[in-house]
């Protein structure tokens, strides 16, 4: 690993990364055209941006989770949930056909972001008090596994799928639901990381520097959104989201 004009340039875009993944998810979409561009091994690619990735996501939760107050059980079940099903997708990224992956976000981002535009106050509130503890723990529970063995799988988009999603099914408003998508896709990340480091598909060296760059993107985007709340969520969740959309759009055509 060398200090040149290709690390510099991935240094930069791992930076914008953990800054809007922070506050809207979907860093992998800038990240891992950025390793590629860079030239790391493709066997190490998901490995590698897991450890970046986690390190400054980490940095995110830590802060979004001392402002805003969950229960402590209520952490515990998405953190096994969110383990368990990462670990099982990153075990089974290999046996399941990436054009599936595409053709599901290719439908359900356009109803993302049309729900988004439709519903002027989404977001805006928090109702989650509405719902009984047993209907926000199935709501919880189910959009969990389904979105952390995603992340396993593949990841770009993960934090934006969870933080609409929890707005969605669990009620909670935009800021809370953005703080609990950066625990649930820390606990995934480092569930998937463990996955690689057990098939040995992570290079170390380059993964540490770019997390410590990940961590300086993570740190000031989180203090925005805080700070910002909706007013700033939302419209980085919609663009991120017709993002993930056109990319998908352009590997499935290809």
């Amino acid at each position: 690993m060398e200090l040149n004009d290709s690390f510099i340039i991935l240094s930069i875009f791992v930076f914008i990364a953990g800054f809007i993944d922070s506050i809207a998810g979907g860093g992998g979409l800038i990240t891992i055209p950025a390793y590629i561009n860079y030239g790391l091994d493709m066997s190490l690619l998901l490995g590698t941006n897991k450890l970046s990735s986690s390190t400054g996501t980490f940095v995110a939760c830590v802060k979004y989770l001392r402002e805003l107050k969950f229960e402590k059980n209520y952490l515990i079940k998405i953190f096994i949930s969110s383990f368990l099903f990462s670990f099982l997708g990153a075990l089974f990224v290999s046996h399941i056909p990436q054009y599936i992956l595409k053709i599901i976000i290719l439908f359900s981002i356009p109803a993302i972001s049309v729900y988004m535009i439709k519903k002027k106050d989404f977001g805006l509130i928090d109702n989650s008090s509405l719902l009984s503890e047993k209907q926000k723990n199935t709501a919880t529970f189910f959009l969990t596994a389904i979105v952390s063995f995603y992340d396993g799988m593949l990841g770009p988009g993960t934090g934006t799928f969870l933080a609409v999603g929890y707005s969605k099914f669990v009620k909670y408003d935009l800021l809370k639901s953005t703080a609990l998508a950066k625990f649930t896709n820390l606990v995934s990340n480092i569930s998937a990381l463990t996955a690689f480091i057990i098939l040995k598909k992570v290079d170390f060296k380059l993964g540490l520097a770019m997390a410590v760059i990940s961590v300086a993107g993570n740190y000031i985007g989180s203090d925005m959104a805080i700070k910002n709340g909706a007013k700033i969520i939302k419209p980085l969740l919609f663009l991120i989201s017709n993002a993930i959309l056109i990319k998908a759009l352009i590997d499935f055509i290809k």
